[in-house]
């Protein structure tokens, strides 16, 4: 018996240590599934950064656009230093709030052995352009200095695009290179508001097909005279603008591809005064703009009403893309708590290694909540578990910032080489003061 009651002694032991390791273990999975998440400031002294991609030759070092001009190398533990200004070719800005500049960046999938890389800029108007528009759109091609790699010539440009454009708004001009190697290119649908006015159509711009307005476009800058047109492009065949590859989009300020997964095309489209909403962007598709807002219709000549008749396919007969979700946008809903903010800023699918919780899930901004004050706001999406239909979404908190909100206008996101995510931000809705800031999303 009293050897029983010793084995019994010894199990009672063992379970509680068993018990107490696997507490310990079950904590730290739940520690790590709750990792909280900060901001840490990495570069400031900047007007309004705009864009952050990476090298992406192991080093490290990431290149930040500032939409007034200067385009810097951001190298851990140094001040940016200037690869290139482009401010001398860039139309006249607004001292005050002004949606051009240089609006995109993108390095050519060899660039580690060609030094090719592709900006999108707002220039002055071109010669020839249409009377009474603001300034043309120009996508072009430069190269590093072969002396000097962190510096770029500007003589090495090399013109592939030029998009004539009626108003200062709503531009987009995000680039980005597809896993297919091929150039993606977003442009507003023009500017103003509704899709009306001086050079948008009665259809509107997004629903043109006979218009590079309200697109995402690609092309192939390996092939062609200035470039060429990829042979699965959607309207290769002459019906429509054969650089097309979506449309129906206002202002798709920012997209990006999924590093993992399906390498899906994620973008944002920003509203007009009722819903923000979020993407997945396939070829050829509609996603409704200036018929849709949202997931619901949108009548140009009254905006805040939605028409009784709504259609589900636009004039070429194709059916509307839904996004895969929306939010109420603070305009319109001031009074409804589910208006989260007046202008989505696309993010990223995270891959990284810092938050295991958010291993694919997307993470995007906006803008600000309102507009006087910067009080711009990260959220997280979660796509549904049948994999299909609207995701989820819930604000990012952030430990560093316990107000609910980072405190400043969040102008951008980028991502590095690991797939870290960061945000680019300034204290003002002008083109004023070097308020700019770029911060990276870190444990804390």
């Amino acid at each position: 018996m009293k050897n029983l009651g010793l084995l019994s002694e010894i199990r009672t032991v063992v379970l509680s240590l068993c018990l107490a390791h696997g507490a310990t273990l079950w904590g730290n999975v739940a520690q790590a599934a709750e990792t909280k998440v900060g901001l840490r400031l990495v570069a400031g002294e900047l007007v309004s950064p705009v864009v952050l991609i990476p090298l992406n030759d192991g080093s490290g070092k990431n290149l930040v656009c500032d939409q007034v001009g200067p385009i810097y190398l951001l190298t851990k533990g140094s001040p940016p230093k200037l690869l290139m200004d482009l401010q001398p070719r860039l139309a006249k800005l607004k001292a005050g709030f002004d949606e051009r500049g240089v609006l995109g960046m993108a390095l050519h999938p060899e660039f580690k052995s060609n030094g090719r890389l592709y900006v999108c800029f707002s220039a002055p108007l071109r010669e020839g352009a249409p009377a009474g528009y603001d300034h043309t759109m120009r996508i072009s091609e430069f190269k590093v200095s072969p002396s000097d790699k962190e510096k770029v010539e500007l003589g090495s440009e090399r013109l592939l695009l030029e998009i004539d454009k009626p108003q200062f708004n709503h531009n987009s001009g995000r680039l980005a290179f597809g896993p297919d190697g091929f150039l993606y290119i977003g442009v507003g649908d023009g500017g103003q508001a509704h899709d009306v006015g001086l050079g948008h159509p009665p259809m509107g711009n997004g629903q043109t097909l006979d218009t590079l307005l309200g697109k995402i476009l690609r092309i192939d800058v390996n092939q062609g005279s200035p470039y060429g047109i990829p042979q699965d492009n959607p309207f290769k065949d002459g019906k429509a603008k054969p650089e097309i590859f979506a449309y129906g989009l206002r202002n798709p300020w920012g997209f990006s591809f999924d590093r993992g997964g399906k390498k899906e095309l994620f973008a944002v489209d920003v509203g007009q005064d009722s819903f923000e909403e979020v993407n997945i962007i396939v070829k050829g598709g509609n996603y409704g703009w200036n018929v849709r807002e949202g997931f619901v219709c949108f009548d140009p000549k009254n905006p805040v009403k939605p028409p009784e008749n709504c259609p589900e396919k636009g004039a070429d007969g194709k059916p509307f893309i839904d996004p895969i979700l929306a939010y109420k946008n603070f305009k319109r809903f001031a009074k409804d708590p589910e208006s989260l903010g007046i202008s989505v800023t696309g993010g990223y699918v995270y891959r990284g290694k810092s938050f295991p919780h958010l291993q694919g899930r997307y993470i995007f901004a906006d803008w600000s909540r309102i507009w006087i004050k910067g009080e711009g706001v990260l959220f997280v999406a979660t796509r549904p578990a049948s994999g299909g239909g609207k995701w989820s979404m819930a604000p990012l908190e952030l430990s560093s910032h316990p107000q609910g909100h980072v405190g400043a206008y969040v102008v951008a996101m980028g991502e590095d080489e690991d797939g870290e995510l960061y945000v680019l931000t300034n204290d003002s809705n002008q083109l004023t003061g070097r308020t700019g800031k770029v911060y990276r999303l870190v444990p804390m």
